[in-house]
C-alpha cells in the first residue's frame, strides 16, 4: 500500500505552502482532485498584500508574511514575490463613521496609514467624481506574483521529498490503529496524519472522513478585465471602498482588474461570475471615474471560503485523531501564506514555531473553539 507520513488534501496555496514546510521532516503526498494544484481560488486571486485586509485577528499573520514574500529565503527564487503599489480607501461623505472606524482600528496595529483630503486624492486618481471627498492612504500594500509564489512552494516541497498526485479526488477514509486508510480515484493510501487543506470543499472532506464539519462556507468572488479611455496609468494604487462595495487595481498593460466585492454563498463548485454581478461591478466602477469602460475582455469568478468567525483554522481537531484543519482562510489565504504555513508547521510537527511567528499566539485559530 502506498504509504506516507502525512497526506494533504488540497494542493492550492495553503497545501502547497504546508507542504514545503513539513516535507523536510515527514514523508508527504499531496492530493489534488483537478489536473492542476490551485484551480479553484489560488489560480483565480486578484492578490495584492495588505495589512488592513482581512481585519485585525488576520493581521499578526499578514505582516509577519511581509518579509518572507519582500525578499524570498533561500531555495524560493531570487525575486520577491511583492510589487510596490500602495492603496487608497476611498470614502464619501457619508462613509465618515466606516473611515474612522477604519483609523481606530488599524492604526493602533502599527499599520502606516495617512488621511487624504480632495485635493490630494485628485492629484493620484484622474477623473474622480465628486461625490468622494476623502481616504485614506495604506502606501505598503503591493501586489502578489501569485504563480510565482505557489510554483516556489510546490517546487520546495518537491525538492523535499513531497509527491504530487492530481487528479485524484478522496472517495473515503477511516481510522484503523491509529491510522488513516483512505481510498483515493487512483487506489489506496495510508497516513498516520491527515491535512484537510480542501479550501471550498474542507467541510465536505471533513464529514468524508467522520469529523464533525466546522461550518466552512464557501462564497463567490466576481472579477473582471477592463479596458478603459483613458487607460489607467501603471502607477495607480489599489482603489478600495472604504464601505465595501468595491476594489480596482492595474493589471498588465493598461488594463484594470475590478471586484464587487460581492461575497454569495454557494456551494462548492468551479464558480462562474454571474451577469448582475459583472453589471453591478461597472455600475460601481463608473460612479467613481468619468473613465470610458471600452470593453469587458474578461470576467471570472473564485471561491473564499470562511469559518463561522472569519477566522482560519490551523489545528488539529480536538475530537478525530491525527485530523489536521488547514483551512477557511478566507480571501486572505495568500497574502498570509509564510506565516500561516509556519504557524500550522509548528502545530504539527509539535516543534517551536519559526521565529517570524514565534509572536503569535495560534490559539484565535485553533479548531477547538467550535467544539
Amino acid at each position: 500500500m502506498n504509504r506516507h507520513d502525512v497526506v494533504i488534501i488540497g494542493a492550492g496555496m495553503a497545501g502547497a505552502s504546508l507542504a514545503a514546510e513539513i516535507a523536510p521532516h515527514l514523508s508527504v503526498l499531496l492530493i489534488e482532485m483537478e489536473s492542476q494544484p490551485g484551480y479553484h481560488a489560488t489560480g483565480r486571486s486578484v492578490a495584492f498584500w495588505s495589512e488592513s485586509y482581512g481585519g485585525p485577528g488576520v493581521q499578526p499573520l499578514t505582516t509577519a508574511s511581509g518579509p518572507f514574500l519582500r525578499q524570498p529565503e533561500p531555495g524560493f527564487g531570487e525575486y520577491s514575490f511583492l510589487n510596490d503599489r500602495g492603496a487608497i480607501h476611498l470614502a464619501r461623505a457619508e462613509d465618515a463613521r466606516a473611515a474612522d472606524a477604519f483609523l481606530a482600528e488599524y492604526k493602533p496595529l502599527g499599520i502606516e496609514l495617512s488621511e487624504l483630503d480632495r485635493t490630494a486624492l485628485e492629484s493620484r486618481i484622474n477623473g474622480l467624481r465628486p461625490t468622494w471627498t476623502n481616504g485614506i492612504a495604506e502606501p505598503s500594500t503591493a501586489d502578489i506574483d501569485v504563480a510565482a509564489l505557489h510554483a516556489a512552494y510546490l517546487a520546495a516541497a518537491r525538492r523535499s521529498g513531497a509527491k504530487l498526485a492530481v487528479g485524484n479526488r478522496l472517495v473515503a477514509a477511516q481510522q484503523t490503529a491509529g491510522q488513516w486508510q483512505l481510498e483515493t480515484s487512483v487506489g489506496p493510501v495510508q497516513t498516520s496524519i491527515l491535512v484537510n487543506a480542501a479550501g471550498a470543499w474542507a467541510d465536505q472532506v471533513a464529514r468524508l472522513c467522520g469529523v464533525a464539519p466546522i461550518g466552512i462556507k464557501p462564497l463567490q468572488r466576481t472579477v473582471v478585465q477592463l479596458r478603459t479611455d483613458p487607460a489607467p496609468p501603471a502607477d495607480l494604487p489599489l482603489i478600495i471602498d472604504i464601505s465595501g462595495r468595491f476594489y480596482f487595481k492595474v493589471e498588465g498593460s493598461g488594463r484594470l482588474w475590478l471586484s464587487p466585492h460581492d461575497e454569495t454563498p454557494i456551494d462548492p463548485c468551479d464558480a462562474a461570475p454571474e451577469e448582475l454581478a459583472v453589471a453591478e461591478a461597472i455600475d460601481r466602477f463608473e460612479q467613481v471615474v468619468d473613465w470610458k469602460v471600452q470593453a469587458v475582455e474578461r470576467r471570472w469568478a473564485g471561491l473564499r471560503s470562511f469559518a463561522p468567525d472569519r477566522l482560519p483554522v490551523y489545528g488539529f481537531d480536538p475530537l478525530a485523531r491525527n485530523f489536521f484543519w488547514f483551512a477557511g482562510q478566507g480571501g486572505f489565504g495568500i497574502q498570509t501564506a509564510p506565516a500561516a504555513a509556519r504557524l500550522a508547521a509548528s502545530l504539527l510537527l509539535n516543534q517551536p514555531p519559526h521565529v517570524s511567528v514565534a509572536a503569535i499566539d495560534p490559539e484565535p485559530y485553533d479548531p477547538g473553539r467550535f467544539e
